[in-house]
Order: structure tokens, then sequence, then C-alpha cells
């Protein structure tokens, strides 16, 4: 497949494919019929990895373009992305103001250990709803100062941010046949609508399949095609061609909500440690493996699929 996003700028944040391996092991523990692989973005070079590594490299370079000197973004206090975001704003020189829903913590763990270490300025709000407004009051805060800000949405789920996706099914299909089933963890939607464009695109007959982190599917599916509308003008293709993926959301495992552990969530991370030694994290990867054993043992899977596990980072959040 040719890369449709070869014409966007891109800033060097740890470039290497990511491996994809198979789960010998995870499949003989589960009798699944599947054939079971897993293509990696933990292992991401820069900043502990994961998919926000991906859509940061555009983003980021878009700033730059801008002349941006401030990066802003928002995110739980345990956000990766924000982690992320802080992590590229320190390698490029900028300054980063994150904005936290919830309490500042006694004693900062995991992605809010690194948020400081990494030198953001970060900003506490009471809940998810006043996020948004923060981010525009720390925006006019910057510009007054002389300065020029570039604010980042939730988890860089924008076009460009899924533009990032749509470059990593090239990469896997550089690396492997088309699976049968993409299966990941979706929360804000621009994975899942990088990938969706990515194999529409490449005109391969993958089913891409989002767990659902915290999120109703009614309400993700909504977000992902709305994301995917906006890619045309980027990547190029038409309307039509990137409508014809289909959006699927599973939100069975979503538990409690974002950061709430299941049972099956648990039990996930346990089964993958203990038969493949990779780590997946309490927050969204593991909702998202909980939800393809269900699948393996429900025998919801042909015995000749190939089913790929994209496993989008994240781990940090298990020394929270």
């Amino acid at each position: 497949m040719q890369d449709p996003t070869a014409a966007l700028a891109s800033v060097p944040l740890a470039d290497h494919p990511t491996p994809v391996e198979e789960l010998t092991r995870l499949r003989e523990a589960l009798g699944a019929a599947p054939r079971l692989l897993i293509k990696r973005d933990d292992t991401i070079g820069f900043a502990f990895g994961g998919n926000k590594v991906r859509k940061m490299r555009l983003v980021a370079a878009e700033a730059l373009r801008l002349g941006a000197d401030t990066l802003i973004t928002s995110g739980g206090i345990q956000s990766n992305h924000a982690r992320v975001t802080a992590a590229a704003a320190a390698k490029l020189g900028l300054r980063c103001i994150l904005v936290a829903n919830g309490a500042p913590p006694d004693r900062p763990t995991a992605n809010a250990l690194l948020d400081a270490l990494l030198g953001a300025d970060v900003r506490y709000v009471r809940d998810r709803a006043e996020r948004s407004a923060a981010m525009e009051a720390a925006a006019e805060e910057v510009r007054r100062a002389g300065r020029r800000p570039y604010v980042i949405p939730i988890g860089a789920s924008t076009p460009l941010g899924a533009a990032a996706f749509v470059r990593a099914v090239a990469e896997l299909l550089a690396q492997i046949d088309p699976p049968d089933v993409i299966v990941h963890s979706t929360s804000s939607g621009g994975t899942q609508a990088g990938l969706v464009a990515g194999c529409a695109l490449a005109r391969v007959k993958t089913k891409v399949l989002g767990i659902s982190a915290d999120e109703l599917a009614a309400s993700l599916e909504r977000d992902v095609r709305a994301i995917i509308d906006g890619l045309p003008e980027l990547i190029g293709g038409t309307a039509a061609q990137l409508a014809a993926g289909d959006v699927t959301v599973d939100d069975r495992f979503v538990g409690g909500g974002s950061g709430v552990p299941t049972a099956e969530s648990r039990e996930a991370i346990e089964l993958l440690a203990r038969t493949e030694a990779i780590f997946l994290d309490p927050t969204y990867t593991s909702k998202a493996m909980a939800g393809l054993i269900a699948r393996c043992r429900a025998g919801a899977f042909s015995p000749g699929d190939t089913v790929l596990f994209w496993h989008t980072g994240g781990q940090v959040g298990l020394f929270a």
C-alpha cells in the first residue's frame, strides 16, 4: 500500500515501525481457533510509547509550522496523551500547559509524575466538562503574553491525528498480509477513525473493532465518523470511499467508566503478562483485550481468521 499521508509534515519522534508478534501462548491458553497477532505500539521508543506518539508526530509538526511556542491540551490526571504532549514539547523546546480534571495528587505517580519531570505546567479543574474552557483560557493567557499557543483537543483525536493511523495501516500492510480483524481500544475516536480510513483506502476487507474504554457505542461511532469526514482534504480519497469503512464499537466492557478496572480487564492484564510477558494498562488496552478474550471464548471468530490486537500502549498507568 502506498502511504497516502506521505505529503504530511512529521517530526521524528521514534519513526521506526513497531513489531508484529504472534500470541502463540495466549492462543493456547484460550483454546482459540483464530491466529492471534499483536501490533506493539507499546514499544515505541519515545516517552514510553503508545498510540499518542504516532499522532504527535503530525500534530507537533503542524504546531511548529504555525509558529507555536506553547502546546496546550487536556485529559485525566493519568492521561497518556498529556504525557506524550509534555514530552514532545520538551523535545522540541516548547512550553506545555496541561489541563487535568481531578484533584492534584499528594504524591504524583505514573503519568502525573512524568508530566512534572517533563516540566509541564499542570492546571486542575473539577471535572471533564470544565476542560475545554480552561484550555481556551490558558491559550488566551499565552496570547496576552505575546506568545503563540497551539491547542490540541483531547487525545489529538482530529483528522490530522487520525491521519497518523492511516499511515500506521500502510506500515502494517508492509509487514503482514491484511488481517481479518483488528481489535483495539477506542475512547476519543481518532485512532479508530484512522484505522478504518486506512483500511478503506487500502481496499482491504479487514474489520476494525473498537472496544470502548469509557463511552457509549452510539456516541463514539458518531465521533469516529465525524473525524473520518475531515480526512479527505488532508490525505486524498473521496468522502464516499472513506465512508465505506464500517465503524463498529463494542461498549460492553466499559464497566464503571474511564479508569475504573473490571474483573475482565484485570484478568486480561494477568493473562497476557503470564502467557506473553506483555503488559497492558488498566484503563484502555486491558478492556480491549478483555473484549478479544471474550470473543475467542465465545467462538466469535472463524478457525481460519487472523485477528490482530493493536496494543496502543499506556502501560505507565500500571504504576499509578
